[in-house]
């Protein structure tokens, strides 16, 4: 159970007018969008339309140059429950050339949940067992790392994150470089978190297996939305068309939420420094 349950009609996350430039370079342009509780939003358009970084600026790692975040109502440079944000990075941070056995990495995701140098007490050892349940890689528990496949990796990730019990959870290109078979063992996954409550935001290029989890599509083309809506198929994020007056519009979550049940996913996030 999470000590503060979400409040009714507050987004988990909102970005009002957010812009972001690297090297004096816009590559966010004035974006506004809200995620509800228990939303799986996947965040769409083609490689370098800024999906990735507007992503990074919701948890905090990619500093705003205007606008404002907010997580669960609260302005992003105040926030400091982190363990209700899970992130997922892309798989080459995953062993990160350090030799880790599987439970070692999904066991650091109990960092925002315990102190430091503690060792781990009963309710940290069944969440990370959990975690790993849930992704399927229980009986990998020793092996190192460095010896999965891509798929297996980007697994023990969303352990991690599972670990530490979010109720957020941001997920930044899961399905880049893995296979059919293993995109297939990660739908399940997610759908396993999306039964539970969790409140997923998915970066994705494509989304395969992973569509039919969909509650909502938003896709970006250089730096801006151009589509909130309903979802779509892999082929329609990148027509032309899309954009167009006739098709734009943006999504209002007033729908019905999914009861007063409290989502146990979870992930440690590379806690962002403040700004």
């Amino acid at each position: 159970m999470t000590e503060n349950p979400p409040e009714p009609g507050v987004p988990a996350v909102s970005i009002s007018n957010g812009s972001v430039a690297l090297g004096g370079r816009p590559v966010l342009r004035g974006i506004d969008l809200e995620v509800g509780s228990g939303d799986f939003v996947a965040l769409m358009g083609a490689n370098g339309s800024g999906k990735s970084t507007l992503v990074r600026s919701l948890v905090g790692l990619r500093p705003l140059v205007a606008g404002e975040v907010r997580l669960f109502g609260t302005p992003l440079d105040e926030y400091d429950e982190w363990c209700r944000i899970g992130f997922v990075p892309q798989r080459a941070t995953a062993a990160a050339g350090v030799p880790a056995s599987v439970w070692e990495v999904v066991a650091a995701g109990r960092l925002t949940r315990r102190r430091l140098l503690r060792p781990l007490s009963r309710a940290d050892r069944a969440a990370i067992t959990d975690a790993l349940e849930v992704v399927g890689l229980e009986h990998r528990r020793r092996d190192a790392v460095s010896n999965l496949s891509g798929g297996q990796q980007q697994r023990v990730l969303i352990a991690r994150a599972l670990a530490g019990e979010p109720e957020l959870f941001f997920l930044d290109e899961p399905t880049a470089g893995v296979d059919l078979p293993n995109q297939q063992v990660l739908a399940d996954t997610l759908r396993k978190l999306k039964d539970r409550g969790a409140t997923i935001v998915l970066v994705a290029h494509e989304l395969g297996p992973l569509a039919g989890l969909v509650d909502r599509a938003v896709v970006m083309r250089d730096g801006r939305i151009v589509y909130d809506g309903a979802p779509l198929q892999d082929h329609e994020v990148h027509q032309p068309w899309l954009g167009e007056p006739h098709s734009h519009h943006h999504h209002h979550p007033d729908r019905p939420g999914r009861g007063d049940h409290v989502p146990v996913v979870a992930s440690p996030i590379d806690r962002p420094e403040r700004r």
